[in-house]
């Protein structure tokens, strides 16, 4: 307003040893929903990405994403379901699942390599809580 612009803030560089949950494509007010119900999970390292740049250090077997049906942001992907079959047919692949309430956006995404995903009205009940936790690699679920 008066010439003063609020410094940019970084995000910590990944930490590769570290299990993540990376929240792929959400908009302002799911995208922080989806990281506060992520790191209540002890061990896990929640990030929310919304480039493709921003998202290439987490395509790693210990991560798990959790990617929109419509990406936000700028994805090279047409959608998250066209995002999860690029992603997943990699060796060494993270984990992925869809977050959307179309079930046939859902068994589209499992066809395409995803875990079986939730809608955004599920979010932050205690069972999704659950499934995401059951769905991070090991190490996450040994510091549990």
């Amino acid at each position: 307003m008066f010439g003063w612009k609020k410094p940019r803030t970084t995000k910590p560089p990944p930490d590769p040893g570290t299990p993540a949950v990376v929240v792929v494509g959400h908009c302002g007010l799911d995208g922080p929903a989806l990281v506060r119900m992520a790191s209540a999970l002890p061990g896990v390292q929640a990030v929310r990405v919304n480039g493709d740049k921003d998202l290439a250090p987490y395509i790693r077997p210990n991560a798990l994403l959790l990617v929109n049906r419509v990406l936000e942001g700028r994805f090279a992907a047409d959608s998250g379901i066209d995002l999860i079959r690029q992603i997943t047919s990699a060796e060494d692949a993270p984990r992925a699942m869809l977050v959307s309430n179309y079930d046939d956006a859902q068994a589209e995404a499992v066809d395409a390599g995803a875990l079986p995903g939730f809608g955004k009205r599920e979010m932050g009940s205690p069972a999704i809580t659950q499934r995401i936790a059951d769905a991070l690699p090991s190490t996450a679920q040994d510091a549990r």
